[in-house]
């Protein structure tokens, strides 16, 4: 019989009852350390007390009116925003599935509303993840999400990831843009160099293309820089955001340039609870928290001081780990052929740690931005400790 919560989902049976920074507690009392945070989600950690009562507070007051009328807080999160980013103008949803369907859709609208209609395709990247809705399920690209639903949206090519002659290749008359992930998560947590995403821009700039970032995975900060395309000395057109903006509550955003978002006039797009007043509430308390002084260098020293350790475990367990990669406070191990994933990821748990698979053959680490160093050190000890029960000898001793 199926249950009655529908069964889209491997979950662990792990069920949780309470959190407090980088930790959380299951009903049955066991404590892990969290090193996927709701997969890059929960950002300034479990149980903040501001973000916690930023919510209390205006769920005391009003929670929903609608889009119908104006939400003074979406107006001064969109603001806060504007004022720390490329955008001029913010749209707010309630996911990063949905957040770039609006990106999408500002790509394509730009384009017809400036001449050029036939111009709908979007160049997007092999092991990319956009979301599982009709629409970014096609971006993504995947056989395995695409099974079962359909012909696929029409609109959109792959090239291999950071590689411009592919990329230059498949420029046509129809290219309306280039859509990437500066850091792919679910893919692997594979990192796109900086120079690639310079290139880009000047493909963009050369070919009058818009430049479409997805950083609902490596925004809010997760890099070590509120965007992770900062790095790169660059700005996009258009950009998506989600998962830690609003430190867990479902919040999600499309970022424009006026040259876009000017076209997404009434009635062009829309949602009925993104950008309400609990949302918004949520996402300036993150805001505040994130962008508060010496926050993002505090999270540029925690990453550096886990990536030595992570990189310690290389040298460590040759056998288990082939390499450390990712940008930030999302990072990844790449294990050997022959250690899956997913068994990494249970040793992980039996010893105490949380930790997110991904694509490739990765376990994927994104805690909380709040972690500590004596955080950090604790998670690469479990690690070690994982390690150990994944090489082949402890493997074949367990065995027998």
């Amino acid at each position: 019989m199926i249950p009655a919560l529908m069964p889209t989902y491997n979950r662990a049976d792990l069920a949780f009852e309470r959190g407090e920074g980088a930790r959380l507690w299951t009903v049955d009392g066991r404590r892990f350390l969290d090193f996927g945070a709701g997969i890059a989600t929960s950002s300034i950690g479990h149980g903040n007390p501001h973000l916690t009562k930023a919510i209390a507070e205006q769920a005391g007051r009003v929670m929903h009116v609608s889009n119908l009328y104006r939400i003074p807080e979406a107006e001064r999160l969109a603001a806060r925003h504007v004022a720390n980013s490329f955008a001029d103008s913010v749209f707010f949803g309630n996911s990063g599935a949905e957040a770039n369907e609006g990106m999408i859709k500002a790509v394509r609208k730009y384009h017809a509303e400036t001449g050029h209609p036939e111009r709908y395709e979007i160049i997007c990247f092999e092991g990319a993840f956009h979301g599982r809705t009709l629409a970014t399920l096609a971006a993504t690209g995947n056989e395995k999400y695409l099974a079962g639903f359909g012909p696929p949206v029409e609109g959109f090519q792959h090239v291999p990831f950071d590689n411009m002659n592919a990329l230059r290749s498949a420029i046509s008359g129809k290219t309306a843009g280039i859509m990437i992930e500066p850091v792919q998560g679910e893919g692997g947590v594979r990192p796109c160099s900086d120079r690639f995403l310079q290139e880009i821009r000047a493909v963009c700039d050369e070919y009058g293309l818009l430049m479409a970032l997805d950083e609902v995975q490596s925004g809010m900060g997760r890099t070590g820089k509120l965007w992770a395309h900062q790095w790169a000395g660059i700005e996009p057109d258009v950009m998506s955001a989600a998962k830690g903006i609003a430190g867990g509550f479902p919040l999600g955003a499309v970022l424009a340039k006026e040259k876009v978002a000017q076209f997404l006039k009434p009635g062009t797009h829309g949602s009925t609870y993104g950008g309400n007043p609990l949302a918004c509430a949520a996402g300036n308390a993150v805001l505040d928290v994130i962008l508060a002084p010496g926050f993002l260098d505090g999270v540029q020293r925690v990453s550096a001081h886990l990536w030595r350790g992570l990189e310690g475990l290389v040298a460590k367990h040759p056998s288990v780990v082939e390499a450390v990669r990712g940008r930030g406070l999302l990072c990844g191990l790449k294990l050997k052929p022959e250690v899956s994933n997913g068994d990494m990821q249970g040793a992980a748990v039996a010893e105490g740690l949380l930790t997110v698979a991904a694509g490739m053959n990765v376990l994927r680490l994104a805690p909380p931005l709040v972690i500590t160093e004596a955080e950090a050190d604790e998670a690469v000890e479990l690690l070690d400790r994982a390690c150990r029960r994944m090489t082949p000898s402890a493997a074949k001793v367990a065995a027998k």
